[in-house]
């Protein structure tokens, strides 16, 4: 099995390094943007994307499924699928931040066994192997080991969504931790799997902005659920708790369900 999942891990990394040269090449270039349905943008750059990891991973895993941000589904869900964000933060992207990230995900039955963040502009690639390890550009990372949610470094994502959502719980929320900071998308996520900082709050997620992130989350000893405490599926409800170790998880929580 560790053979296994090692060449699939391969192939990720492989991929993700590959498909990076297609958003690198329009970032800070004019771009055309389009909203969908829901208001959020698109462009040129995530659609180029998805389409070549999607026909890099069928040429690679003919027989897996995929789920993408972009186009969807295809394949079947209930054994060996990829989730794939192409440009997991195009806000950040189209406004020239280097945060905006590429997500993978491979899950078998609906567990997460691979989880990579590729950060195309910091040339950083994240991966996660449950029972395995993480790793940044092969170099291995682990969680930090704080416990107490008083001395944690948090990162609060998507902060006017939870405003105009919970006044209450942002007022909370910008008292915890010894250092706070407002952020979105991937990048704190992986900054906890790496032990920069200990918790993110985020919420407004879809499957293929959380799901990637299990494995990579798992693999490097830390806890990513929902805000109920609940494990991570296509079916959760997009609002998301990151934590070093199960006692900060737990703490967090508290303030979240107070």
């Amino acid at each position: 099995m560790t053979n296994a999942i090692n060449e699939v891990s391969d192939v990720a990394k492989r991929i993700a390094m590959q498909a990076s040269a297609i958003p690198m090449s329009h970032f800070r270039a004019p771009l055309n943007i389009t909203d969908k349905a829901d208001d959020s943008p698109v462009t040129i750059a995530d659609q180029k994307t998805e389409t070549f990891i999607r026909h890099a991973l069928e040429c690679s895993f003919p027989d897996h499924g995929i789920f993408g941000e972009e186009y969807g589904i295809s394949g079947s869900l209930e054994g060996e699928t990829w989730i794939v964000d192409p440009i997991d933060g195009t806000r950040s992207f189209i406004t020239g931040s280097p945060l905006f990230g590429m997500l993978m995900g491979y899950l078998v039955e609906g567990e997460p066994r691979l989880g990579l963040v590729r950060m195309p502009a910091l040339n950083e690639t994240y991966v996660g192997v449950p029972g395995v390890g993480a790793s940044c550009n092969d170099l291995p990372i682990r969680c930090r080991e704080t416990q107490a949610l008083d001395d944690a470094l948090v990162y609060i994502n998507e902060a006017e969504r939870i405003q105009k959502m919970n006044p209450a719980l942002f007022t909370r929320l910008c008292t915890i931790g010894h250092t706070r900071r407002m952020a979105y998308d991937c990048y704190p996520h992986a900054l906890v799997a790496s032990g920069q900082i200990d918790a993110v709050i985020d919420c407004g997620l879809e499957p293929y902005d959380y799901l990637p992130l299990v494995g990579l989350v798992h693999a490097a000893g830390g806890i990513i659920t929902d805000w109920g405490g609940n494990a991570l599926t296509l079916e959760s409800d997009g609002r998301v708790v990151t934590a070093a170790t199960p006692e900060l998880h737990a703490q967090v929580l508290s303030v979240l369900n107070d």
